[in-house]
């Protein structure tokens, strides 16, 4: 804590013999701590962990825009007592999620979104080792309780068939190996459409992440009843 302090100055002045008296100390002001507020109390409601890149961190929206905030208000608005934790990372591949995955189950999530892979999948990473990493996050959230639902991705054409075609069964596989809910595809009916995607091309724009949340919501659905 800055602590300020106050000096009295106490001057003499002589002339024609006198003396005048010198003006009285004022009390210093108080250097005590000003009463704290009182600390916020604790969210106990449970947790939806949004796990996974740009399109979770709502790269390129308005702070409010991106779709874990757009899940919460549709929450609230529902009456449905959960709070929506966005940690998505701008950029992130599925070994970044591993690295940072033990933040999330520190959340004590009910159900985790995971959204992750297109950016190994941008950059070529081979297939085997996405699922691979993917499979590991699974496997934590199912050991600390969560529910997970599975956001799958695809890729553009230009990557060449055989990579998309076996970058495509990463999600279906491991969502019957795990048993978990998938979404297909997280942009269902949003890429590709440029009335909802930003210039990119890469990324839903607001309108886009209305669409983005509405399917998330319904994949949630049969979990919150």
């Amino acid at each position: 804590m800055r602590r300020t302090w106050f000096f009295a100055v106490v001057t003499f002045a002589c002339g024609c013999g006198s003396r005048e008296e010198a003006p009285a100390p004022q009390p210093a002001a108080s250097t005590a701590p000003a009463p704290s507020s009182p600390a916020p109390a604790a969210d106990t409601r449970p947790a939806i962990v949004c796990f996974g890149n740009s399109i979770t961190a709502g790269f390129g929206l308005e702070p409010g825009e991106g779709f874990p905030e757009l899940l919460q208000k549709d929450l609230d608005r529902r009456g449905l007592t959960y709070q929506v934790v966005n940690m998505g990372v701008s950029g992130d591949t599925t070994q970044d999620g591993l690295s940072r995955l033990s933040l999330a189950l520190d959340e004590k999530p009910a159900i985790a979104i995971l959204e992750l892979g297109a950016n190994d999948g941008l950059r070529g990473v081979p297939a085997d080792i996405i699922q691979a990493n993917l499979s590991r996050m699974i496997e934590a959230f199912q050991s600390a309780g969560a529910r997970v639902i599975l956001a799958g991705m695809t890729l553009p054409p230009n990557y060449g068939r055989q990579y998309i075609a076996r970058f495509d069964t990463i999600y279906r596989e491991l969502a019957a190996k795990y048993r978990i809910t998938l979404i297909p595809f997280l942009l269902e009916g949003v890429g590709g459409h440029s009335d909802l995607m930003q210039k990119d091309g890469l990324h839903p724009n607001a309108a886009g992440a209305r669409r983005v949340e509405a399917l998330v919501m319904r994949s949630l659905d049969g979990f919150l009843r």
